[in-house]
C-alpha cells in the first residue's frame, strides 16, 4: 500500500476518529459508532476504506466482527517518516539557534 493511500484515508475526520478509537482497543462497528452521528452503512464504508489500505484487520467472533489496529499497516509511514528523519537534526539545530537569538 502505498503511504499516499493511507494518509487519503487517515485525512477524513470521521475515520481518523475511528482509527483513534481502535488505537485504545478492539471494537465492534456498534461500539465504534457510540457518540458518533453516522449510520451503520456509513461506518462500515470507513471500516472498508481503513481495512483497504491496511490499517485495520477484521476478526469474527460469533455474531460480531471486531476491528483492530494492524500494525503491519503502520509500517509504511514509518518508511516515509525515516526518509525524512536526517532532515531533523538541522531543523532542530536552527531552531534552537533562533531562540538563543532571541534571548535579550
Amino acid at each position: 500500500m502505498m503511504e499516499q493511500d493511507i494518509f487519503r484515508a487517515l485525512g477524513d475526520p470521521t475515520r481518523y476518529a475511528i482509527f483513534q478509537r481502535l488505537a485504545e482497543g478492539s471494537r465492534n462497528a456498534t461500539e465504534l459508532r457510540d457518540g458518533m452521528p453516522i449510520s451503520q452503512p456509513a461506518m462500515s464504508q470507513h471500516l472498508a476504506v481503513l481495512r483497504q489500505v491496511g490499517l485495520v484487520r477484521e476478526e469474527r467472533k460469533g455474531r460480531f466482527v471486531n476491528y483492530h489496529v494492524d500494525p503491519q499497516g503502520l509500517d509504511a509511514i514509518g518508511r516515509w517518516l525515516e526518509k525524512y528523519r536526517a532532515y531533523w537534526p538541522a531543523r532542530i539545530d536552527d531552531l534552537k539557534t533562533v531562540l538563543k537569538d532571541m534571548d535579550p
